[in-house]
């Protein structure tokens, strides 16, 4: 019988296959207590295991290949951290101590204690990290109970994968480990019941150019082994057992998706101008100097958005000095080749600890000490991040950007750390490059206050995401309300076009880095209300550039008039109005 289930799409294309399962991520665990004379070797036991997973991941990235994403490695390291985390390691040995917990009970047990503060998080992406946490003690548990962690190579022989049967993995949920050895296996996609957009299987998939869907609730459960399942990485729907008439559907959409791919790619290298000539800057989003490659593979003319946050998490409170932060900076700005990086200052603080074991006891962290008040709240790390990227720019084309900025006395805090910083440089004889100063507009205030941050900036960048959100009072970690977070609710696109427009008034640029650039929906929109900057995923550039291609902006404007005076933006989105000179 055939059925549905939806979840998030995160990697476009089909994927057609018999299902694989793998196991579920959380493993039975037996609960007793030990003897008190016991606890030293239950301790043991438990480092044993631990050890074992560590070489074990290692070893995958001994034996990388050399085509695998740079984010493969990276997200190893990231499991590898976790597993030597002292909120973790100290955690057991808390549990055994004090508690006789055998090692099984005892590393469950602190597994709850931090996913709670994982899920106390505002932010998805962090929110999301509990996913990683999740598996490496999965790993551990396997270790301790004596079995073979099953990648999904093993599952696939176990399911035939020998043979010339399509397959498609789906799982409660895949680590990175997985995924390294998901790229080497027969798989056509995979389906996982959890995760999101920002979770580190969404990130690898995008990369690995995957069909994927995450956030299927009860896949894992609802899907047999050997089904018939159709992944739909486009819209986010996994079907199982198909009828031969849907399945003759799908395999046509698959056949039309990888000609339209094959398409796209011969775009590559052709400009970016609509069709009434004005040029248009794709600009690509990263979150590791490695994806700079991604970025030009794409046909990206720059990076809009460098998220440095990630070279500060993960490390156990130790904040990264100036000599490894600037070394970062400088292989992406080496890594594009000239081409123009957007680099954004550290986005931490409140609900996004650097050191999980500390928390934010704020009522709302959201508003709290976070991204810039963080930053001015201590100046010498501040500085120490502002010397590193001035010294990145003596190799390329820097832009400096500062996130959540609402206040003019933020602004020329700021603006005087900078001048610090340089100064320090100088005193000290190193050489340093000049940069542009941006701002982002995330903060409703900063939106209304536009002019005055013009007078004060060289450019700015709209971060749609917290827009939306501070926007609405919308809080996207809390389910119940998470429909209302709307990216065309009027008072946001309102702001968004005043934002646009005060830019151009003052001949500053002014781009989009949020979720809507990426999104090709919202492109002829956001032509229309004068954008001319799009920074986004770097596997989404080329279908934002094909929808450039086919517009004539001037003649959208009106047309994007009319959405921002509608009542229901959404409905005249797709109006004929805004497809009529298409290609």
């Amino acid at each position: 019988m055939t059925f549905s289930i939806h979840g998030l799409p995160v990697a476009r294309g089909i994927a057609i296959g018999r299902a694989v399962l793998a196991a579920a991520s959380r493993m039975e665990v037996v609960h007793y207590f030990i003897e008190a004379g016991d606890v030293e070797a239950e301790l043991a036991r438990a480092r044993s295991a631990r050890d074992a997973v560590i070489h074990e991941l290692q070893r995958l990235q001994a034996d990388m290949p050399a085509d695998a994403p740079q984010e493969l490695a990276a997200l190893l390291d990231v499991h590898i951290l976790l597993l030597q985390d002292e909120a973790l390691v100290g955690g057991v040995r808390h549990w055994v101590t004090e508690r006789l917990y055998n090692a099984e009970w005892a590393l469950t047990t602190q597994l709850e204690v931090l996913s709670r503060q994982f899920d106390e998080m505002e932010d998805d992406y962090l929110r999301e990290r509990k996913a990683d946490l999740e598996q490496v003690v999965e790993r551990i548990l396997r270790h301790l109970r004596g079995a073979h962690v099953d990648g999904p190579a093993r599952l696939a022989a176990a399911a035939g994968g020998g043979s010339a049967t399509p397959l498609v993995l789906v799982a409660y949920d895949l680590s990175p480990a997985d995924m390294l050895q998901f790229k080497q296996s027969v798989f056509a996609g995979f389906v996982t019941g959890v995760g999101g957009k920002t979770s580190h299987t969404a990130i690898v998939a995008r990369s690995m150019d995957i069909p994927a869907v995450v956030g299927a609730r009860g896949v894992s459960q609802l899907v047999r082994q050997d089904d018939w399942v159709i992944i739909d990485g486009d819209a986010g729907v996994v079907i199982v057992d198909p009828s031969p008439i849907v399945m003759d559907e799908y395999r046509f959409r698959q056949r039309q998706g990888l000609l339209e791919r094959e398409r796209l790619a011969r775009l590559r290298h052709t400009p970016s101008v609509t069709l009434d000539g004005q040029p248009v800057e794709l600009l690509a989003n990263i979150e590791q100097p490695q994806d700079a490659a991604a970025a030009l593979r794409a046909g990206a003319v720059g990076v809009g958005l460098f998220r440095t946050e990630f070279l500060f998490m993960d490390r156990g409170g130790r904040l990264p000095d100036e000599e490894a932060q600037y070394l970062a900076y400088r292989e992406a700005v080496q890594g594009m080749q000239g081409l123009p990086v957007t680099i954004r200052t550290v986005d931490v603080g409140a609900d996004k600890p650097l050191d999980k074991s500390h928390r934010d006891s704020s009522l709302n962290p959201a508003l709290g000490l976070r991204a810039i008040r963080w930053s001015l709240a201590d100046p010498a790390m501040f500085r120490t991040q502002l010397r590193a990227i001035l010294r990145a720019a003596a190799h390329g084309k820097v832009r400096l950007l500062f996130p959540m900025l609402a206040h003019l006395s933020e602004i020329r805090q700021t603006l005087a750390q900078v001048q610090l910083a340089r100064a320090e440089l100088d005193a000290r004889g190193a050489v340093y490059g000049p940069v542009q100063l941006g701002a982002m507009i995330e903060v409703p205030a900063a939106a209304l206050m536009v002019r005055q941050f013009l007078a004060h900036f060289d450019f700015l960048s709209i971060g749609t995401n917290d827009l939306i959100q501070y926007a609405l009072a919308i809080d996207r970690a809390d389910e119940a309300v998470a429909p209302l977070y709307d990216p065309l609710h009027p008072a946001v696109l309102g702001l968004v076009a005043d934002v646009i427009a005060a830019g151009a008034r003052a001949g500053k640029p002014v781009s989009v880095c949020g979720e809507m650039a990426g999104d090709v929906a919202m492109t002829r929109l956001l032509l229309g209300l004068g954008l001319r900057s799009f920074s986004m995923h770097p596997a989404q550039v080329l279908a934002v550039k094909q929808e450039v291609l086919r517009v004539d902006a001037r003649q959208l404007a009106g047309w994007a008039a009319q959405v921002l005076e509608a009542d229901e933006p959404a409905a005249l989105l797709n109006a004929p109005q805004a497809q009529q000179h298409q290609f």
